[in-house]
Order: C-alpha cells, then sequence, then structure tokens
C-alpha cells in the first residue's frame, strides 16, 4: 500500500498531485469512546474528492471518476488558496446539493495528509466556506452513536487523534453504522475457531406462518463467559436435525442444531435481498419473549 506522503498518480509541473486514494473506514459493530478518538457525523451521500490549481477545478468519486456538479466547483474556486485538495461527502436535497467537507490533504503547494488529524482540522477550519460548502465538525457527546440514532443520521465516524491520511482503508478511521434491532430465535450454532471459546456464532432465524426461517448468523457481541454459558445453555437442547424450514444458505460444516426455544435481541444494518442479516450483532438475551411471537419486522 502506498503511504500517505506518497501519490499513486503522477504530479502536475507545479507539484499538485493529479489524484490521491481517497483514506477509507473499516466498518466496526463496536461502541466506545476515550481520550484517543474524536467523532465526525456519517452522511449519506456520495464521497467526492476537490482538486483545486487556480481557478481551475476538478472534481471525483472515490473511484477517480470525473464528476460536474458546477454549485460546488465555483465554490472551490472562489475560495482565495491557489492550491487545494479537499475531501468530503456531497448530499442531495430538495434546496439542492450541499458538499460536507470533512478533511484536506493539500494546500498551496505543501502535502498536509502526513500531518497530525488535529492540524488538518485547524487548516479546515481556517477555510471560508460557503454554501454549498460545510465543513464537518467534532462532535461534542458522549455517546455520539445515540445522537446519531436520534437524529435520523447514518451513523458516526470515529478518527484516531494524531493520525495521518493514509491512502487505504485503516483502522484509524472506524465507522458505526445506525442500527435496527430484531428479536430472533436460535436455531442452531458453529464451532469455535481458533482461540474462540464456546461457540463461533449462532445460527438465528423467525416464524413466518408455520415456517421458521433461517436468517443468518451471529458472531459478534459476545464476551468469553457469555459464549461459554450459552453453549452450556444450547448444548442441553441440542437435536440432530435442522430446526429452520426455509433455509437458504445455512452452513452444514461444524453445525450443531438446537430446538428454538432461546430469543435474542440482534443489531444489524440492513436486511440483504437474500433476507439474511447484513453485520448482524448480539444485543442481549430475550427472556420476555415467547420464541413462536418472533417475526420479522
Amino acid at each position: 500500500m502506498p503511504r500517505a506522503n506518497q501519490h499513486n498518480k503522477s504530479e502536475r509541473a507545479n507539484g499538485l498531485p493529479e489524484w490521491i486514494q481517497p483514506m477509507a473506514a473499516t466498518l466496526t459493530q463496536e461502541r466506545f469512546t476515550g481520550p484517543e478518538w474524536s467523532f465526525e457525523q456519517k452522511f449519506d451521500g456520495i464521497r467526492l474528492l476537490a482538486f483545486k490549481n487556480g481557478r481551475d477545478v476538478q472534481l471525483f468519486s472515490r473511484n477517480h471518476l470525473p464528476q460536474n456538479i458546477p454549485a460546488i466547483s465555483q465554490a472551490i474556486a472562489r475560495l482565495p488558496h491557489n492550491q487545494l485538495i479537499l475531501d468530503g461527502e456531497i448530499t442531495w436535497r430538495r434546496v439542492g446539493v450541499n458538499y460536507y467537507v470533512f478533511d484536506i490533504m493539500w494546500i498551496d503547494g505543501r502535502e498536509v495528509m502526513s500531518v497530525p488529524l488535529e492540524q488538518r482540522r485547524a487548516l479546515l477550519r481556517e477555510l471560508e466556506l460557503t454554501k454549498p460548502l460545510h465543513r464537518v465538525v467534532e462532535l461534542d457527546h458522549e455517546s455520539p452513536w445515540q445522537r446519531a440514532e436520534a437524529e435520523g443520521w447514518e451513523g458516526v465516524i470515529a478518527k484516531r487523534r494524531g493520525s495521518i491520511y493514509e491512502q487505504r482503508r485503516s483502522r484509524n478511521w472506524l465507522k458505526m453504522k445506525c442500527e435496527l434491532a430484531q428479536e430472533l430465535v436460535v436455531g442452531g450454532f458453529t464451532d469455535p475457531q481458533g482461540k474462540r471459546a464456546g461457540l463461533g456464532a449462532l445460527l438465528v432465524g423467525y416464524y413466518e406462518g408455520d415456517d421458521f426461517v433461517f436468517a443468518g448468523k451471529i458472531g459478534t457481541g459476545f464476551d468469553t463467559k457469555l459464549l461459554l454459558g450459552l453453549r452450556a445453555q444450547l448444548d442441553q437442547i441440542e437435536v440432530e436435525k435442522p430446526p429452520f424450514t426455509k433455509a437458504i444458505g445455512l452452513p452444514r460444516l461444524r453445525a450443531h442444531w438446537v430446538k428454538p426455544k432461546l430469543v435474542v435481541q440482534v443489531g444489524f444494518i440492513q436486511w440483504t435481498k437474500h433476507g439474511k442479516l447484513r453485520h448482524p450483532r448480539l444485543l442481549g438475551i430475550r427472556h420476555d419473549k415467547s420464541p413462536r411471537e418472533v417475526v420479522r419486522e
């Protein structure tokens, strides 16, 4: 992978890179805060990189495809800087397009990808952005993902303080998407692998009339104590055959089947087109719900 101060395309005669691979965030199911992290709103839009060279402005998608958005190009052209490379997200609303700028990689002949996040944010604060340009600000909230859910955002981005801008997917940027929640019934589990204890993943489903429909597997949201406790509990209700009556993609290797008695609460991003959970994680055990009451919401 190229380092942050290396450009994977040729430079113009005046030193401005023709292209910079945008830094990408890694999806996480964790929910955390800490002094080493800062948080920003995650926008439900399209990634856009802006290259300003004098009055010339070029806009590109994250895949280096040219974009023609005159309102944004004109606003960037008016900025009192000869050279800029900006990173952000565009969204469309009824009133038009908006560009939410969250990083800066180049300014007036100077590459700033290799300086810490806080310094890049300071440079952004100095830019005189006017509509449709907006500066993405650091969130001041003890539980930023709760604010995201309350205000209907797509999610939040956690950025490690002191980190540089990397031209790759990095764990120094973590994206936390707002979740849906669903009660599901455990119909089986898989064996643990490696150093994991207890079980690998829960195999879960819901009822659709008389059918018990397989909805996928849950492998995150556990600690060791819970893994061992669940395994002991599920061993007591193990059966020979799968209880699922509608099951596409049901695992066969290292799988165990149980009577559908245990109800769990699951957080996930969305249902896939094949009716499976996308990025599920265990939120807890439901002792107040009968398995036959569990239907897809």
